[in-house]
């Protein structure tokens, strides 16, 4: 049975986890082709796992569409529903309100007018963070001076095409680092620590680390609140940093299409493949 693995092209970046996940996969006896998700070969129905289709940030409802026809006649992993509530960053705002710890945030709606500089005083947030609700990587993402001119001129930018995030910036991620927990069908594999990355910026990455009790707890919170265990989830990433209090919180859950820092965990890979195998099998 054939696999696609749904990715983009061109990519924004280079994708360090598509060699690796492919020749494992061809190793494993599984038929695995990357496609561009926005192509003409998806008329053919075949089980797909999405992973590098980082582009669909630009257009998410066609992406929706698609993903929601690729369910319709084949497998697909991530299921559909869990897709359909990662893809809008306001899912922070619902772990919030199911009291697992986030990053504190205020979600503004495109066309929204606003005057950030007053919100942001009245909250006590004096350096921020200003992004895209619908993003990957570091598009559009912006550090900035809540008291600045800047403020203001990035939120009504952005505000124009789409709606956007604001919060606090941690300064932790300054030196313990911000970690991406990475969870394989069933269990945390691994962490990396990562560098703040902001538009234009490179993300630097740690080898595999160690998961904390705390760091673990608060990922498990955070899957288990969205209802993303019982959906036969393959993969995700929960991305965490300390608070001012130096208890961990969710910067994001990530479920769509996270890097999942193979290289790092040769572990994490064999886990990968064996959870496509067996899900392959049952779909036969």
């Amino acid at each position: 049975m054939t696999l696609r693995i749904a990715t983009c092209r061109p990519l924004p970046e280079p994708d360090v986890d598509e060699n690796l996940l492919l020749e494992a996969l061809r190793s494993a006896g599984i038929d695995a082709q990357m496609v561009a998700w926005h192509e003409a070969e998806w008329r053919q129905p075949a089980p797909t796992v999405i992973r590098s289709t980082w582009d669909y940030i630009h257009d998410p409802e066609a992406f929706l569409r698609w993903a929601t026809d690729v369910a319709a006649h084949s497998a697909l992993w991530n299921p559909l529903e869990v897709i359909r509530g990662n893809l809008h960053k306001r899912y922070l705002i619902e772990l919030e309100a199911r009291e697992v710890p986030v990053t504190p945030t205020m979600l503004l709606e495109c066309g929204q007018s606003v005057d950030i500089r007053s919100q942001c005083a009245a909250r006590g947030w004096r350096d921020i963070v200003v992004k895209p609700a619908v993003g990957a990587g570091s598009f559009e993402t912006h550090r900035v001076d809540a008291a600045s001119p800047d403020a203001d001129a990035v939120c009504r930018r952005l505000l124009t095409e789409r709606d956007v995030l604001v919060q606090p910036y941690l300064d932790s991620v300054e030196h313990h680092g911000e970690r991406a927990l990475v969870w394989i069908d069933g269990d945390f594999t691994h962490a990396v620590r990562k560098t703040p990355r902001f538009a234009g910026g490179v993300e630097i990455v740690s080898e595999a680390l160690p998961i904390a009790a705390a760091e673990r707890g608060v990922g498990e919170a955070a899957l288990a609140a969205v209802g993303a265990l019982d959906q036969d989830l393959l993969y995700a990433r929960v991305d965490v940093a300390p608070d001012s209090a130096g208890r961990p919180v969710v910067m994001e859950l990530e479920l769509v299409e996270p890097s999942l820092f193979l290289l790092q965990s040769p572990v994490a890979l064999r886990r990968l493949v064996e959870g496509i195998d067996r899900r392959l099998r049952h779909a036969r």
